[in-house]
């Protein structure tokens, strides 16, 4: 009888002691990541999220869930918890990847390209809107030159930009996608431009721009021409060309603020 008993009690043991519970698909042990370029450690997982802080190149972080394709769940060296793009220009892990490609992909699927045409569009849509220096930022009724440029990427991609060009500046710079030469900006980068000096290249010779505060900004279209808006004598928002004219000799650097 004791015999029939304890195997009556070990069976059930052994068979329930088989069975596997499996973990929740969300949850796996933290992986190390370091920053390859500075990005944005937001509250929540969209790109419109109150930003915590930049995390700087070189930063170790602890990744403590991949939320989706394209945001990363992470604790900062601080404790601090926020959230990051998965994109591998921003993030490495410790397994030499991210779990995001580098195609420039956001919160909303959209590809790069995508986006920059859509912004471009949103813009051009305000050509001829009138100049007015610190308009309003409630309406579109007129523009200054930050606000005209903010106003398109929150049309175009919900993307919300400082609402000054020295914000919107350093916001592409601390992105690492600075270039001091225009041509090598593509459609859709932001240019930083310092005071305007005279129509000649000599008003402009001899002067250190790395210590020139930006005074405009504008987005650029490709060959050659740059959307903006900078008085209302010139009609407001308007196409203007780059190459052998003030704007040429005035550029301080532009970039990418996708």
């Amino acid at each position: 009888m004791r015999k029939h008993l304890l195997t009556f009690m070990l069976v059930p043991a052994i068979a329930f002691g088989a069975i596997t519970v499996p973990l929740p698909e969300h949850a796996s042990a933290s992986t190390a990541g370091q920053i390859v370029s500075s990005v944005s450690l937001r509250q929540s997982p969209n790109e419109n999220s109150a930003r915590i802080r930049y995390l700087k190149s070189g930063e170790k972080v602890t990744i403590l869930e991949k939320v989706n394709n394209w945001w990363y769940k992470v604790k900062d060296g601080s404790g601090r918890i926020g959230y990051i793009s998965t994109a591998s220009k921003y993030i490495q892990t410790s397994g030499g990847s991210s779990g995001g490609s580098n195609n420039g992909s956001g919160s909303n699927g959209g590809s790069t390209t995508t986006k920059v045409q859509n912004v471009i569009a949103a813009g051009k849509k305000y050509i001829g809107t009138p100049y007015e220096y610190g308009s309003s930022r409630d309406n579109t009724s007129t523009f200054d030159c930050s606000d005209f440029v903010r106003q398109a990427f929150l049309d175009g991609i919900g993307l919300k930009l400082p609402s000054d060009s020295r914000g919107q500046g350093n916001y592409v710079k601390s992105l690492g996608n600075a270039k001091t030469n225009w041509r090598d900006l593509k459609a859709g980068d932001l240019m930083f431009f310092m005071d305007y000096r005279g129509t000649a290249a000599s008003n402009y010779t001899g002067i250190n721009k790395t210590t020139q505060r930006i005074t405009h900004v504008a987005m650029y279209l490709g060959d050659g021409k740059i959307l903006s808006t900078y008085s209302k004598e010139s009609g407001g928002v308007r196409i203007d060309s780059i190459a052998g004219r003030h704007w040429e000799y005035r550029f301080l650097y532009g970039g990418s603020a996708l």
